[in-house]
């Protein structure tokens, strides 16, 4: 296993190895930023909205984005895992090899003023992305999403094609579903991106069940309702 000493990589019991990139020391506020991503990732395991390694995490910490490594189980993850890349893709922390949705991450990155990234395969909200293009408005918290959440057409994982369809689903909005496939939120903190999801997967839920009714069709909000919401939640929270 490779390890970190000052600005290159070395090998154990080696010299360093010139066939691979020069890597830098973990700063301070990576490793700190590091510790709030574990944790994020392991909670979309416990909480139920991956299973195994299923979804991934990211933060970025000025110009470099942590990432969630490839098929790492995240209660293996340690603090000498870091793992992080450039906004170009290329690999400026750690030895571990980056989550193969990096393409969706750094596309969220480099087009949205966004710090923090959580893509997970939800049950509830991958069942919806299967059956709609876009969440019927079933509760006014879709709002904090900003609006009616859309369905990014079916690409293969890990594809520049199915970066470049998140966007799109995404224009105007924290957060969309990825059609058989499930979630991508994004937000200024790891706290809000993954609240966000939280938020998006009950919605789901919420409407898979009202539907589930027999001989009953759930009532759905306006666009004009929606408005009003969006506009009060500016104004929501404490103040000071």
């Amino acid at each position: 296993m490779a390890e970190q000493r000052g600005d290159e990589r070395v090998m154990d019991g080696g010299a360093p190895d010139a066939g691979e990139a020069r890597l830098r020391s973990v700063r301070p506020e990576e490793a700190r930023a590091w510790e709030e991503l574990v944790a994020t990732a392991r909670r979309t395991v416990s909480e139920g909205l991956v299973v195994g390694t299923s979804g991934n995490v990211s933060v970025r910490v000025g110009d470099t984005v942590l990432v969630t490594p490839s098929g790492v189980p995240y209660d293996r993850l340690a603090p000498g895992d870091v793992t992080g890349v450039g906004l170009d893709g290329r690999q400026v922390l750690g030895t571990l090899v980056p989550t193969s949705e990096l393409p969706m991450h750094l596309a969220v990155y480099r087009t949205t003023g966004a710090r923090a990234v959580v893509h997970t395969h939800a049950v509830h909200a991958t069942a919806v992305s299967t059956l709609v293009t876009e969440l019927p408005l079933i509760h006014y918290m879709a709002a904090a999403l900003g609006g009616p959440v859309r369905v990014a057409p079916y690409a293969t994982y890990g594809t520049g094609e199915l970066a470049e369809n998140m966007l799109r689903a995404l224009a105007g909005r924290s957060g969309c579903l990825l059609q058989n496939h499930g979630t991508v939120t994004h937000g200024a903190t790891l706290a809000q991106a993954y609240d966000r999801t939280a938020q998006l997967e009950w919605m789901c839920r919420l409407w898979l069940t009202a539907a589930s009714v027999p001989g009953l069709t759930p009532s759905l909000l306006s666009g004009e309702q929606l408005a009003e919401v969006e506009e009060k939640l500016r104004g929501y929270g404490q103040r000071g």
